[in-house]
């Protein structure tokens, strides 16, 4: 089925009472995950809003910020979690990383939201590039692998058919270009809204 008939398909489906997520479920083969896992980034050309706090020395004016002197808030894992869970993605000053990463590293490092040099880390806390890494984090998908299939959220359903078929589109097509063997390593692609069923798609 080609995307936009699938996702005419999928708009059947009740709707529910909160904005669903599309979701992108792409399949491998002939890959060993243990020494050919992917752990990346890949950017999407229509972003939805995505909630993202910055870990800094001083206080932003444009993002929620948490300082160094505020890391004693976070003392159980339990705030931690809590955190992770608030935000899609954190970024942090580039001096701040290791005790970032001693601080927060165990909660944010499982669930893919540690800054990283590929995404996420600001050399200068000056609100201007502050500003241009958060608008780069929000069109930044992690493509990550710890099973043979990739899932990540593509959009949401309030963005247009054309929107979303773009950033499938983009998204597989650097998969491609990551995975060791490109297409060869496809088994399927699929897509859904979070509660629908998967429908298979042809690109």
């Amino acid at each position: 089925m080609e995307i936009l008939e699938a996702l005419k398909e999928l708009r059947k489906d009740d709707k529910r009472k909160f904005m669903q997520t599309l979701d992108l479920i792409v399949n491998l083969q002939k890959i060993d995950i243990r020494t050919q896992a992917l752990n990346s980034f890949v950017e999407v050309p229509h972003p939805s809003e995505r909630k993202v706090c910055a870990i800094l020395s001083k206080k932003s004016k444009i993002i929620d910020t948490i300082t160094e002197d505020e890391f004693n808030k976070y003392k159980e894992a339990k705030d931690m979690k809590k955190l992770a869970k608030k935000y899609d993605f954190f970024i942090a000053s580039a001096p701040l990383m290791s005790k970032v990463a001693s601080k927060f590293g165990r909660v944010l490092g499982p669930v893919g939201k540690m800054p990283s040099p590929q995404a996420g880390i600001v050399t200068k806390e000056d609100e201007d590039v502050v500003k241009a890494e958060v608008e780069k984090m929000q069109r930044m998908v992690r493509v990550r692998t710890k099973e043979k299939s990739v899932k990540l959220p593509l959009g949401r359903e309030d963005m247009s058919d054309e929107e979303l078929k773009e950033n499938v589109e983009s998204v597989v097509n650097s998969l491609i270009n990551l995975l060791p063997i490109g297409k060869e390593n496809i088994k399927d692609i699929l897509i859904k809204f979070t509660m629908t069923k998967p429908v298979k798609v042809e690109l």
